[in-house]
């Protein structure tokens, strides 16, 4: 109903569980898959997981009455380019999935609240930290010029501050942004960040 009668939108399809996702995914081959997280058997952020995965997947925006840390950050790991709760105003949804479908990533504010809290915690003062050390040998892959760029993206800058920070133009620095997500294999800005609080670069 909120996306049926949006200009450009055009609703190619429906699934009522995450295994009937990569089916209709197939059938219908959406721009952007707006994926609920409970579901009878096979819930959403399996199915965005195995979505993602595949070659040439669609963006996808996680629209839920739930917003854990485990399961923002685990959705977000997937190569999510959002997460909203449901109680999202029907304008912002609609607003959301046009950034997720131009490749921007999207979070509602309490999510980025949470995401925020999460990633700016203290670490645990002992025990291995393999997430950290996974990061790190990645970021270690990394020019000098390109973690610069991974690190300002771990900040939250945008296109235009990183061109302004690092002194080149928009063009590079999107041009930087590719190169990143191809090199370290990653489908979106939001899991570059990741990367880098996983690493303790910010």
């Amino acid at each position: 109903m909120i996306l049926g009668g949006v200009p450009e939108v055009l609703v190619v399809g429906e699934a009522a569980d995450g295994a009937e996702v990569p089916a209709a995914v197939a059938a219908y081959a959406p721009d952007v898959v707006l994926m609920d997280i409970r579901m009878p058997r096979v819930d959403g952020l399996t199915a965005t997981e195995a979505l993602r995965a595949a070659p040439d997947p669609p963006e996808v925006l996680v629209l839920t009455t739930f917003d854990a840390d485990e399961q923002v950050l685990r959705a977000l790991r997937a190569g999510a380019g959002g997460f909203l709760l449901k109680d999202t105003p029907p304008a912002e949804i609609v607003a959301a999935v046009r950034r997720v479908a131009a490749g921007e990533a999207t979070l509602s504010p309490a999510v980025t609240r949470r995401l925020i809290t999460h990633v700016t915690a203290p670490a645990p003062a002992t025990g291995p930290d393999a997430r950290r050390d996974r990061a790190r040998r990645l970021l270690d892959g990394l020019t000098a010029r390109e973690r610069e760029v991974a690190v300002a993206l771990g900040q939250g800058r945008t296109n235009a501050e990183i061109s302004a920070e690092l002194f080149m133009s928009v063009a590079t620095v999107k041009a930087y942004v590719s190169r990143l997500l191809a090199k370290l294999d990653l489908n979106n800005r939001v899991q570059v960040a990741l990367l880098v609080h996983d690493a303790g670069l910010v």
